[in-house]
């Protein structure tokens, strides 16, 4: 009886695997919110997902890049995996120190106004240094074409999360430590997980490990370092991209508007793992075309047709989930202005955001899968610089009124993704192609600018958006091609 073939990556079925997984993941995710903003006090939830969030961008840049590194040469050698990965964590542990010694004597939750308990801020830094853990055995299991595993550790570590909440709200507890342990518990599992199914998974390891076998960017500590500096530092970049409005929100306004925006900002971060999903598909295609430019021009043109044909559907969809399901799963203090503003409002600013977002996914995947990854590293800089410049003009110099506030972050946050957009044409190269669609470009630009205007300000405008269905078959037909 010959053995059985051994598992290797496919784009196509890994990422059906890790989209549904990501999906299943934000619903648990958006469940375990309703349950944290009904059992704790609106300051208490503040403190939490703050210093998670800030304890998570801090110590991102501690991943060092490396499980990415690993991703992208592990199918080489999948027998020294795991070996890799222990070589990840020494580095990893290494970089750790520095990161939490700084972290105890600036002590960055000042910056944000968290007055939380010092046990609570441990629990969060806890929580984030398990994440970068999981990192490395997650990739490696990709790479052994297990991302079905991959995909089951992320479920089982937001449903334990979930149900622990579901437990600690079944009792009454009030107790913002107890549900921040919850989260640890829950990341830890996942973690635990993904490295024990890693280990069964690899190949017997050889007696002697050849690291020459992954490329040259593994045969030696310098070269390590060097290959995988460009994505560290992009690492360490990119979690502020997405979070610097709700600092600075939570900076000058103070914990609990930094809640409010939060909740806002829940469905709109659902909602980008779309664009994150197509990029995920589309960055080894664009990967594998690189010398070929009409397969490169092929391939961006299908996945520009399957952004515009997406733009109404999340528009539309992501107003009528927030304005149907908002009221009934949040407390009415985040939606009805106590705080200065309803979340439901704001978030429908953010809609623009998110919208400029998906339309740049092409373009910026293109870049990601050029020859220059400092290039890409540049691009998230001067998006970073756009961001921190917008926020500090509009939120923390801006109106002192806590409504005005919100509006005035979620309005930074659409004008850092149009930036985001605009980069990403010229960064890329790819003006060409956005001029060659010029008279597309327009209607989509125009007519998703219409629909934002009807929403926020609650009149018909909206109705001048609805051509914008008309890309729904152009944006079938690419899915078609691509399965084919």
């Amino acid at each position: 009886m010959s053995a059985a073939k051994p598992r290797t990556p496919s784009s196509g079925r890994d990422a059906t695997w890790l989209v549904g997984a990501d999906l299943v993941a934000v619903a648990l995710a958006f469940i375990g919110q309703i349950m944290l903003t009904h059992a704790l006090l609106a300051e208490h939830y503040g403190w939490m997902v703050l210093a998670i969030d800030l304890y998570a961008s801090l110590f991102l840049v501690i991943d060092l890049g490396l499980p990415t590194l690993l991703a992208r040469d592990g199918t080489r050698a999948p027998s020294q995996v795991p070996a890799a990965v222990w070589r990840t964590y020494r580095w990893q542990a290494v970089a750790a120190l520095p990161f939490v010694l700084l972290a105890l004597l600036l002590r960055p939750e000042s910056w944000l106004n968290i007055d939380a308990p010092s046990g609570l801020l441990m629990l969060a830094a806890l929580v984030a240094l398990v994440h970068v853990a999981s990192y490395a055995p997650r990739s490696g299991l990709r790479v052994l074409g297990e991302a079905r595993l991959e995909a089951l550790t992320k479920v089982v570590e937001r449903g334990l999360t979930v149900s622990a909440y579901g437990v600690l709200a079944w009792q009454g507890s009030t107790s913002v430590m107890a549900f921040t342990a919850a989260f640890l518990v829950g990341a830890t599992a996942g973690w635990a997980l993904a490295l024990f199914w890693l280990l069964r998974a690899a190949p017997p390891a050889p007696a002697t490990i050849d690291w020459a076998r992954f490329g040259p960017s593994w045969t030696s500590p310098r070269s390590l370092m060097m290959s995988a500096l460009p994505f560290a530092i992009t690492l360490g970049i990119l979690p502020y991209v997405i979070r610097i409005e709700k600092f600075m929100v939570a900076a000058s306004g103070g914990a609990t508007l930094g809640a409010v925006f939060h909740v806002a900002q829940l469905a709109w971060l659902a909602g980008l793992v779309v664009p994150a999903a197509i990029r995920s598909a589309l960055l080894p295609v664009l990967g594998r075309a690189r010398e070929d430019p009409l397969e490169h021009q092929k391939e961006l043109n299908q996945a520009t047709d399957l952004c515009f044909a997406l733009l109404p559907y999340g528009l539309f969809g992501g107003y009528a989930i927030m304005t149907v399901f908002a009221p009934l799963a949040f407390p009415e203090a985040y939606l009805d202005g106590t705080y200065g503003a309803s979340a439901v409002d704001v978030f429908t600013v953010l809609l623009a955001g998110w919208g400029l977002t998906l339309l740049a996914t092409p373009t910026y995947t293109s870049l990601m899968a050029g020859p220059k990854p400092w290039r890409f590293t540049l691009f998230i800089g001067l998006v970073l610089l756009a961001a921190l410049c917008f926020g500090f003009v509009m939120v923390v110099e801006g109106p002192a009124d806590p409504g005005q506030k919100l509006y005035a972050g979620a309005v930074a946050s659409s004008l850092s993704a149009g930036i985001l957009l605009l980069l990403s044409w010229w960064m890329s190269g790819e003006l060409p192609f956005v001029r060659d669609r010029q008279k597309e470009w327009t209607v989509v630009l125009v007519g998703g600018s219409f629909i934002i205007i009807g929403l926020v300000y609650q009149t018909f405008w909206w109705l001048f958006g609805l051509p914008l269905f008309f890309f729904t078959k152009q944006g079938w037909r690419a899915v078609r091609s691509t399965l084919d």
